[in-house]
């Protein structure tokens, strides 16, 4: 059958040199790859979302979660803070951005930008990663970004899930420059803290091929691909442990969250080198939950809500 497709489709290319000539012959060859590739996309069936699920997730309102933050960088321990921000939105499937009307094709996700805020001496880092990954837990997320800024510069990078993972990455750093990869789909460290509040009983565990996080993997200036890891989820009282350990990168992050819904994040450390190196060390870093509050933000613009920054205690 494949073949037969195959055959009638080079017949219909050669029928258009034959009448139109080649423009409209090479326009069809990108038009037959292009619907090639869009069917390479692999994508299993819906998981169905639990009442208690809408209820939480659908309530007009975003989750706000602060931390204090403990941050080793270039071989010492910074203070600051982190924020894990949640929400459901609709998510355009080609243009892979938030959709702005509501259309049967959009996809459901749920959102996740992560920030961090702390001092290097007298110059600030600002962190920033977002996660688009789809609430009904049938892919790989559709989109992953981060940006670092610092008075030495800044660096962005983005991955787009088409039929491989797309990744465009930018850096004032002579080796990193500008890179264009594609790779092959894999578990993408920064999708697991989706995964953890949509379904934890889904998270992948044993000997598994991961994409480490973007800002680990531009801070500490590695190499962007997938790496062997080995992943455990353990239950102990009301919280469960989500551990990734790197052992090519001697790397190990563990996520504590509660085990009941809505699988609330209550802590995270990161043990790695830190440093560049000879003088480089192990460190381990630390966010602790200072608060969570459920809030339509994107309307608490005015400056009658700043005191809501304390109630985060940020």
């Amino acid at each position: 059958m494949k073949k037969l497709i195959k055959f009638k489709a080079l017949s219909f290319i050669a029928i258009l040199v034959f009448l139109g000539g080649c423009k409209d012959a090479n326009t069809l060859k990108k038009n037959l790859a292009l619907t090639h590739s869009k069917a390479a996309v692999k994508i299993t069936p819906k998981k169905p979302l639990s009442e208690e699920f809408k209820k939480y997730w659908y309530a007009g309102q975003a989750e706000l979660n602060s931390y204090k933050l403990k941050q080793a960088r270039y071989g010492e321990i910074r203070e600051g803070k982190a924020m894990l921000i949640y929400v459901t939105e609709p998510f355009l499937a080609d243009k892979q951005v938030k959709a702005d009307g509501q259309e049967k094709s959009n996809i459901p996700v749920l959102k996740l930008n992560s920030t961090k805020n702390y001092f290097t001496g007298i110059y600030p880092y600002a962190i920033m990663s977002s996660s688009f990954y789809p609430v009904h837990d049938n892919q790989h997320a559709i989109k992953v970004s981060f940006s670092s800024q610092e008075w030495c510069g800044q660096v962005y990078a983005q991955l787009n899930n088409r039929s491989s993972f797309e990744i465009n990455s930018y850096s004032y750093f002579e080796t990193e420059a500008d890179q264009s990869l594609e790779l092959d789909k894999t578990v993408l460290e920064n999708e697991l803290w989706n995964k953890i509040r949509i379904n934890p009983e889904n998270l992948p565990t044993g000997e598994v091929k991961i994409i480490p996080s973007f800002e680990y993997i531009r801070l500490h200036h590695k190499e962007l691909k997938s790496y062997s890891s080995i992943i455990t989820l353990t239950k102990k009282d009301a919280y469960s442990i989500y551990t990734i350990d790197y052992p090519e990168l001697k790397r190990t992050l563990e996520i504590t969250f509660e085990t009941e819904f809505p699988h609330g994040i209550e802590s995270w450390s990161e043990k790695s080198l830190s440093g560049f190196g000879k003088n480089a060390k192990e460190m381990t870093s630390t966010a602790t939950k200072i608060k969570t509050i459920k809030s339509p933000y994107w309307r608490q613009n005015s400056n009658r809500f700043s005191s809501m920054r304390d109630s985060l205690g940020i």
